[in-house]
């Protein structure tokens, strides 16, 4: 999985609704343009997504990806209560999140805190409120992210564990991947292939995302130079530094320590 692919994404809400539904309550079966969430407070409700047939109840998460053909009914002896959420993305709207179509007790008191939080400005409609209803959804998508590749995380090969707690530690030193390899006895052909089936990233990549997110917090405290940061971060080439580090960021290490932008 290539997590990189969601740091980037804008999402713009179409429609943001919290709905207690009446016994009769359906969708109708269509072909969507949009993804689609929903937070099932209360009740219970029978989905069909491109063919997956599904019951969500209280404390369960739906998520419809774009394009997807759904529809659904509540059941009449307990409406479904949910919060509703239609999005698509601004950048790219053929990425779809990598949850499945049912995230079984994922509701906790936080997620209802920013839907909470959502309907408030969504209904309020204060200044800038479009601004501030991206910023509050993408903070509620962000702790969807979390608790999945926490949930991933937990079932890594621990194989790609030890390499992962390895680097964290060794990130400054010249680390090649087949002294990795050799560690837990792998080709490093295959060690390549395994780190990224765990983490969706390269052993480089995500060497590199280590490296520069300390070099990030050395440049933010404003006591070393670009070269020496560079260094301290496992990077003999300056040049090299600056590459990788303005194609992670999206600005140059020069700007942290001008504006102390984090």
């Amino acid at each position: 999985m290539n997590i990189e692919q969601f740091e980037y994404l804008n999402p713009n809400i179409i429609h943001f609704v919290e709905r207690k539904n009446t016994p009769d309550w359906i969708i109708p079966k269509r072909q969507n343009g949009f993804h689609e969430l929903y937070f099932i407070l209360d009740g219970k409700a029978a989905f069909n997504v491109d063919g997956q047939c599904f019951t969500a109840q209280a404390g369960d998460i739906v998520y419809i990806k774009g394009g997807s053909t759904r529809e659904a009914h509540t059941y009449k002896a307990c409406p479904v209560h949910t919060f509703a959420v239609n999005f698509h993305w601004l950048n790219d709207n053929h990425v779809s999140l990598p949850f499945g179509a049912l995230l079984k007790n994922k509701m906790n008191q936080d997620i209802l805190a920013y839907l909470t939080e959502i309907q408030q400005v969504h209904s309020l409609k204060p200044t800038f409120s479009k601004f501030k209803e991206r910023a509050l959804f993408m903070l509620l998508l962000n702790h969807l992210f979390q608790l999945y590749f926490c949930r991933v995380q937990s079932n890594i090969d621990p194989r790609i564990k030890k390499i992962l707690d390895y680097i964290h530690l060794h990130f400054a030193d010249q680390i090649e991947i087949n002294r990795l390899a050799h560690m837990i006895n792998l080709h490093a052909v295959y060690l390549g292939k395994l780190f990224k089936e765990n983490t969706g990233f390269t052993v480089k990549a995500y060497l590199n995302r280590i490296r520069i997110n300390q070099a990030e917090r050395l440049l933010a405290a404003g006591q070393f130079s670009v070269t020496e940061v560079a260094e301290q971060c496992g990077f003999s080439d300056i040049y090299y530094f600056s590459k990788v580090f303005k194609r992670t960021k999206g600005y140059s290490p020069s700007i942290v320590i001008k504006q102390n932008i984090i």
